[in-house]
């Protein structure tokens, strides 16, 4: 329930407001709805409706009556939001959430222009219709964090849980492994890096000049896709999200001066800041990347077969040279062993790994070294890897003992669950609900909408 709330949350915001206007040419509007001073229209209901059957969503009850009470729980805790004074919306967070939602539109449809005819408005208008919802939305959040976050569990809650779970409710663990890996990045020359630093700077002159503006040839040059197709604009980032060395170029740039080429772990560009916001600036860059010869590849590969050798052979072991020679930062100081960032754990699941790593090792056995292998790192990087099976589990029933971390998440989650469930059942009998005639005989989860 509560993961379907926060999915409802995102939802509510973008998909049942940016279809609100096309529903409402076809759906005759009428409040069916009121908690506290908020309303649900039947636009709401319709629209949500509609996304869910094209998205090939079914239930087994009523799928407008379940949407129904979904919104109805929203504003429930948008009502009592409004009642907390430590629950705030500053003007930043809102813009940025604008700012985030105008780029998903514009990342699926392709361009401002194709979200502007999508919505048959202008994306100032687009925004100005956004602007309550996001922030209802935000506070929406924010209260069912206030909530949550105060709900803690001990070791001891745990196995007494585990413990007294009926054995057909006993989880079923999925087969996992965990893995070390030494990763050798290819060096790339210095002719490569000029061409690249000479290209980048012609574009800057060209920029500069006149000659063309930023957008269109970061659109025909940058090798950033996410950002290239939307003339290289980039979303509101503190220094924290972006990449150290862009960082500090971007930070120290005056007005609408383009940087000088900055390289970064993802490869070279020009920067410009569009717009500051406090701690945030929102930037456009061109991207290239330089390319690997054959003969760094071949010297490269070289390099990491003759690691591969001195582990197999004793002369190091794979801990030392994962160590020493490895240039995957996040996985070297723990001795090669990878991180699943999901879950904090060294354990993962064979369909949560990369391809390339996932059909290699699933055909190993506990302590064997791969043969080196070429694949793509976190920086679309070409590399070579070797990696090392340090443990397996096959599938099985959840124990104590090897499952701890995934049964205290579904404890927490429980335990959060029933929190919300008490906090709504308390709420209900207190706040302002009504619900129109069509809607009362919905056979509804908590029985205090209809009073």
């Amino acid at each position: 329930m509560i993961r379907k709330l926060i999915g409802l949350f995102i939802l509510s915001g973008c998909i049942v407001t940016s279809n609100q206007t096309k529903a409402q040419d076809k759906v005759v509007d009428q409040i069916v709805a009121v908690v506290g001073k908020n309303i649900i229209l039947k636009s709401d209901i319709e629209a949500m409706y509609q996304q869910q059957q094209a998205q090939g969503i079914t239930t087994e009850g009523d799928m407008k009556c379940e949407i129904l009470e979904n919104l109805l729980i929203e504003k429930l805790l948008l009502a009592e939001a409004e009642l907390d004074t430590t629950i705030m919306v500053s003007d930043s967070q809102l813009n940025q959430q604008l700012d985030q939602r105008i780029q998903y539109f514009i990342s699926h449809l392709g361009s401002e222009k194709e979200v502007e005819a999508y919505f048959k408005k202008s994306i100032v208008d687009l925004k100005a219709d956004l602007e309550e919802v996001i922030k209802n939305q935000q506070m929406t959040q924010q209260m069912q964090g206030k909530i949550l976050d105060k709900v803690t569990i001990t070791p001891a809650e745990v196995r007494y849980y585990f413990r007294n779970l009926p054995e057909k409710e006993i989880p079923q663990i999925d087969a996992q492994i965990e893995y070390a890996q030494i990763t050798v990045l290819p060096t790339i020359s210095l002719e490569e890096e000029d061409r690249i630093k000479a290209s980048l700077r012609d574009l800057k002159r060209r920029i500069e000049s006149g000659e063309s503006g930023f957008a269109p040839l970061a659109v025909m040059y940058s090798e950033d896709p996410g950002s290239a197709r939307n003339g290289g604009d980039l979303d509101y980032m503190g220094r924290g999200n972006l990449d150290p060395a862009y960082a500090a170029a971007a930070f120290n740039l005056k007005g609408d001066k383009i940087s000088n080429v900055v390289k970064s772990e993802f490869g070279y560009h020009i920067i410009q800041v569009v717009d500051r916001r406090g701690e945030q600036i929102k930037t456009r860059h061109i991207l290239m990347k330089p390319k690997v010869s054959p003969q760094a590849m071949e010297k490269a590969f070289g390099q990491i077969d003759s690691i591969a050798d001195f582990i197999r052979k004793g002369t190091v072991k794979f801990e030392e040279a994962a160590m020493r020679w490895s240039y995957d930062k996040n996985s070297r100081n723990n001795g090669g062993v990878v991180i699943n960032p999901e879950s904090g754990e060294a354990k993962w699941r064979l369909n949560e790994l990369d391809p390339d790593v996932s059909k290699i090792i699933s055909k190993m056995n506990i302590n064997e070294i791969s043969k080196p292998f070429q694949t793509i790192d976190d920086k679309q990087r070409p590399v070579y890897k070797i990696v090392k099976l340090i443990n397996k589990s096959a599938a099985h029933t959840a124990n104590l003992r090897d499952d701890y971390v995934e049964l205290s998440n579904i404890y927490m989650n429980s335990k959060k669950e029933k929190t919300l469930d008490s906090w709504i059942r308390e709420k209900q009998s207190g706040t302002y609900v009504h619900i129109d005639d069509t809607f009362v005989n919905c056979n509804f989860k908590y029985k205090g909408w209809v009073k």
